[in-house]
């Protein structure tokens, strides 16, 4: 059982990390670490940072809609 729980702790850290889902983890973590202070954006709030930096630059990708 403890290679399949394993496995599947790979697999979810994984998918995780192709699908940017723990950015907002690492950004807390960064935040929390280097400015103790300051306060950190809600989740919805980094989300919408993040988005608009993405549209703001080409080579980021783009949207067709």
């Amino acid at each position: 059982m403890t290679a399949v729980r394993r496995a599947g702790r790979w697999v979810r850290w994984y998918v995780r990390e192709l699908t940017d889902e723990s950015a907002y983890e690492r950004y807390v973590a960064h935040a929390r670490k280097e400015h103790p202070g300051a306060s950190v954006l809600s989740r919805r709030a980094f989300e919408r940072m993040r988005t608009d930096r993405q549209e703001s630059d080409p080579r980021q990708g783009f949207r067709c809609c």
